[in-house]
């Protein structure tokens, strides 16, 4: 088996069995990456002398025994909004084009302290809004699958990377769907956390209330490995949870049988893709099969959790984003005469459209006058679709159901149409809204040849049970197809 073919925790361990090395595997990411990255440009920044560097030191320590988890001598992409101390972190963005941190994301930290080789960061959507990763300063990522579509967003690099072996694994973010959404377009597993499971400190903010770190990987394996690593309690994050059932690899087991899921009659109405419907239910079928039991119900609310997730979501962005202004870091417009000026040439020059589409739209509901008949309101709404996943986990152990209507649409159609593309993250926003955790994993491919994505969404705290219902399904499905055999 080639190096790129094996998944992370399987190249780990062949590293730890002197099967191979963590500088060779540094270099077969990179040959992957001469060969396909111009094509796909899922990386802003790259540094290859620097991943070798790292990679005979974790070798050393690995040969020591000082290192011997699952993921050392593992090269991984990091997103670009994750903050890396000395390397650039732009958060795909005009206004942070040249900005190097001084400092290092807590869940960075982590993954290095695992043993992680990190070669470079990733592309994405600028400053993460958007769900196609198009709106990137630096040019659009491309799905491996078929350069012609999009791989989704905002985490698009993180999952065209992972997907097409450029890396083993990588880390996103997720506001309303942005590791979701891609991993399902990309044909990869992406997991988003409980709310406060894993530090948000080096995270540069959307909004504050929803993001959250996440995995892309291979497969579940990998993911439960990660999330392992990544997972704690950090007193620099104020949202931080403290947790002791962060042994996610213990809960790998194949077995679902008396697992109670519920799928969501809302979800499968008018707008979900045939293809996608068929999969969805053709993996609910399955689980069936290996003995949980399955059945429909209502959900309610889910018509409202687009305009309140935008809403809330584009508030917040407007407050985190006041901090880019030209004076203290970041992209500064000259030949301005006075202090105003210069604050509104820098980011109508350093911003791109859809940022300050949000900007706006968030300036709006929170100005006199409207902060009580949208803000509030969208808050009021966040509440009830809390209770109302309050009262579907009374029931079921797992929600089951679609990540996304479609499979990746073209390049260029979303950006024509942005109530379209916002439309898109129907079926993961209420998650964020809720704080939930969430795994998305493929179940199939479409006419196309484009990959489908599964959804699993469990009550707070409950990834064990996710990802024993992810691994029973995926050793269920069998072997998923490999695009990086698509050139």
């Amino acid at each position: 088996m080639k190096l790129t073919d094996m998944t992370a925790v399987e190249l780990g361990r062949a590293i730890r069995e002197r099967k191979a090395t963590a500088m060779e595997a540094v270099e077969a990411v990179f040959s992957v990456i001469e060969e396909r990255e111009a094509q796909l440009h899922c990386f802003v920044t790259l540094d290859r002398e620097g991943a070798l560097r790292r990679a005979k030191e974790v070798q050393k320590q690995i040969d020591a025994g000082k290192l011997s988890g699952p993921l050392a001598g593992v090269p991984a992409g990091i997103k670009d909004n994750l903050c890396t101390g000395g390397m650039r972190t732009t958060c795909a963005s005009r206004i942070l084009e040249n900005f190097v941190p001084c400092y290092t994301a807590e869940a960075v930290e982590r993954l290095e302290q695992a043993g992680a080789v990190l070669i470079g960061k990733t592309n994405m959507d600028e400053f993460a809004m958007g769900s196609t990763s198009e709106t990137s300063a630096f040019g659009p990522v491309k799905n491996p699958w078929n350069p012609a579509h999009v791989p989704g967003g905002s985490s698009g690099g993180s999952a065209a990377a992972v997907a097409a072996g450029e890396c083993f694994m990588a880390l996103g973010s997720d506001t309303g769907g942005s590791v979701r959404q891609p991993a399902s377009f990309c044909g990869v597993v992406g997991m988003k956390p409980t709310y406060g499971t894993v530090s948000r400190y080096g995270l540069i903010a959307y909004a504050s209330s929803l993001d959250q770190v996440g995995t892309l990987c291979r497969d579940v394996t990998d993911t439960a490995a990660l999330l392992e690593v990544i997972a704690s309690h950090d007193t620099k994050d104020s949202t931080s949870i403290p947790r002791r059932d962060t042994d996610f690899t213990a809960s790998l087991q194949d077995d679902v049988a008396g697992m109670k899921i519920g799928i969501p009659r809302d979800y499968f109405t008018d707008g979900l893709a045939p293809e996608v419907r068929r999969h969805v239910l053709a993996a609910a079928q399955a689980l069936r099969e290996q003995g949980a039991d399955v059945e429909e119900f209502d959900l309610s609310l889910v018509e409202y959790a687009v305009p309140a997730y935008y809403t809330i979501a584009s508030a917040e962005a407007s407050s985190n984003l006041e901090r880019f202004d030209g004076i203290k870091y970041g992209y500064r417009a000259g030949d301005c005469q006075e202090l105003h000026e210069m604050y509104k040439k820098t980011r109508s020059e350093g911003f791109g459209e859809e940022v300050k589409r949000r900007i706006m739209l968030g300036s709006f509901v929170l100005s006199s006058g409207y902060y009580d008949a949208y803000y509030l309101k969208a808050l009021r709404v966040k509440a009830l679709i809390r209770q109302a996943f309050d009262a579907a986990f009374a029931k079921y152990d797992v929600i089951l159901g679609p990540v996304a209507p479609t499979t990746a649409p073209l390049l260029g159609e979303s950006l024509q149409d942005p109530i379209r593309m916002y439309l898109g993250d129907i079926y993961t926003i209420a998650v964020n809204l809720a704080g939930l955790p969430a795994i998305s994993l493929p179940c199939g491919l479409d006419g196309e040849g484009l990959p489908v994505g599964l959804q699993l969404i469990g009550d707070c705290f409950e990834e064990k049970k996710l990802l024993r219902t992810a691994f029973t399904y995926e050793k269920a499905r069998g072997m998923f197809g490999n695009c990086r055999e698509v050139k």
